[in-house]
C-alpha cells in the first residue's frame, strides 16, 4: 500500500465517521425522546431508560465477540453488514407496540454498536499516512460529537413534530445509506490478525490498560447517570420547545471538545483526562442549581466541551498502552465504554425513580470524581 493510495482515502475516513455517527445517534436517541416514549409505551421514565441500558450491555459483549467470530473476514464488509443490522433494528423500533419489542430491537442496536466501534476505533492508522493517523482518529470519533449536534437534537426535533416513531424510522433509512457508502468507499481491510479472546485477556492485564478502563468506567457512567435524564431537568428550567436547541448547543461544544481533546491527548492523554474529569462533575452539579435559562445554556456548553474529549482521549490512552494490539485494545475500550453507559443509565434511573432527577445528577458527579482520583493515582504510579 503506497502513500498515494493512503492519501486518497479520506472519503473512507468520512464514511467510517458516518458509521460512528449512526451508531451513536441510535444509542443516544432515547435521551431526547424519553418522555413521549415512556408515555406512549405506558411505562415510567426510569423504566424507559432500559432502552439505553440494554444496548449498552449488548455492545459491551459484542465488542470482543464480533471481531473474534468474524475471524479474518474483510473489515469493510463486516462494518457495512453491522450498519445494515443497525438500520433494521431502528426500523423495528419505529413500529414497536410495547416496551418488550422495543427492548428486543435495542438488543440488535447493541450488537451493531459493539461491532462497529471495535473495528472503527482503530482504523485511522490503516486508512491514511501515519503522520495523519491522529487527525483521522479524531475525525472518526467526531461521529460521537456530531451525533450530539445533529443526531440527537434532530431526532428530538422530528419527534416533537412527527412523533418519536418517525425519528427511529428516519434513522433507519439513514443507516441503510451509510452501509452503502461503507461498501463503496472503504478499501479492502483484511484483519491484521485473527483475534482471539486470549489476546483480549492478555492486553487487559497491562497496568496502564486497567487504569484507562477504570477511567472510562467511572467517567462515562457518571456522565450518563446524569445525561440520560437531562430532559426532565431541562423541562424544569426552560420551555420544552427549547430543549432541542439546548441539546444542539451542547453538541456543538462537543464537536469542539472532540478535536481539542484529540489534539491534546495525542501529546498528554492523562493530563487531558484530568482536566476533563475535573470540569465534568462541576458542570453536572451546576445544572441542578437555580441558574436560570441562560445559566443552563452556559453549563451545557461547558459540559459538552468537556465530554466531547472523553472518547478520543481515553481511546488514545488505551492505544498508546497497547500499540501492537489495536483491535483488542479497541474492543476493551468499547466494552468498558458501553458497560459504563448502561450502568450509568441504570443507576441514574434508579435514582430518578427512588428520589428525583437531581439525585441522578449528584450520583453522576460522584462517579466523575472517582475517575479524577483514578487518573491521579495512575500518574502517581507512573511517576514512581
Amino acid at each position: 500500500m503506497t502513500t498515494t493510495d493512503l492519501t486518497t482515502r479520506w472519503p473512507a475516513v468520512l464514511a467510517v465517521a458516518a458509521a460512528t455517527f449512526s451508531v451513536v445517534t441510535a444509542e443516544m436517541l432515547p435521551v431526547g425522546l424519553l418522555t413521549p416514549m415512556a408515555a406512549e409505551l405506558g411505562v415510567s421514565e426510569g423504566l424507559a431508560g432500559l432502552t439505553m441500558t440494554v444496548p449498552g450491555l449488548l455492545a459491551a459483549l459484542a465488542a470482543p465477540l464480533v471481531p473474534v467470530a468474524a475471524g479474518r473476514m474483510d473489515r469493510r464488509w463486516l462494518l457495512a453488514g453491522l450498519v445494515a443490522l443497525l438500520a433494521a433494528a431502528n426500523l423495528v423500533s419505529a413500529v414497536s407496540p410495547n416496551l418488550a419489542l422495543m427492548v428486543g430491537a435495542r438488543v440488535l442496536v447493541g450488537v451493531a454498536i459493539g461491532g462497529v466501534w471495535a473495528i472503527a476505533a482503530g482504523l485511522g492508522g490503516r486508512l491514511v499516512p501515519q503522520e495523519s493517523a491522529g487527525t483521522a482518529t479524531s475525525v472518526i470519533f467526531s461521529g460521537i460529537a456530531i451525533a450530539s449536534v445533529l443526531g440527537v437534537p434532530a431526532g428530538t426535533f422530528v419527534g416533537e413534530f412527527g412523533g418519536w416513531r418517525t425519528s427511529f424510522a428516519v434513522l433507519g433509512v439513514l443507516a441503510l445509506l451509510v452501509a452503502g457508502l461503507l461498501a463503496v468507499l472503504l478499501p479492502p481491510l483484511p484483519a491484521e490478525e485473527a483475534m482471539r479472546l486470549g489476546t483480549v485477556r492478555d492486553v487487559a492485564r497491562g497496568r496502564s490498560i486497567r487504569s484507562g478502563l477504570l477511567v472510562v468506567l467511572f467517567l462515562v457512567s457518571g456522565h450518563f447517570a446524569a445525561y440520560t435524564y437531562v430532559r426532565p431537568i431541562l423541562e424544569s428550567i426552560v420551555d420544552v420547545k427549547l430543549i432541542g436547541a439546548l441539546l444542539l448547543a451542547y453538541g456543538l461544544a462537543g464537536v469542539v471538545g472532540n478535536f481539542l481533546g484529540g489534539a491534546s491527548a495525542a501529546k498528554q492523554p492523562r493530563h487531558t483526562l484530568m482536566v476533563i474529569a475535573a470540569v465534568l462533575p462541576a458542570a453536572v452539579v451546576a445544572l441542578v442549581l437555580p441558574i436560570g435559562p441562560l445559566g443552563a445554556v452556559l453549563v451545557l456548553l461547558v459540559w459538552g466541551l468537556a465530554y466531547g474529549g472523553v472518547s478520543v482521549s481515553t481511546q488514545t490512552w488505551l492505544l498508546t498502552a497497547a500499540p501492537q494490539s489495536r483491535e483488542a485494545a479497541s474492543a476493551l475500550f468499547v466494552s468498558a465504554f458501553n458497560i459504563a453507559i448502561s450502568l450509568g443509565a441504570f443507576l441514574g434511573g434508579r435514582a430518578v425513580d427512588a428520589i428525583s432527577p437531581t439525585a441522578a445528577f449528584s450520583l453522576g458527579a460522584l462517579l466523575a470524581l472517582a475517575a479524577l482520583a483514578t487518573i491521579t493515582a495512575a500518574r502517581t504510579r507512573t511517576a514512581s
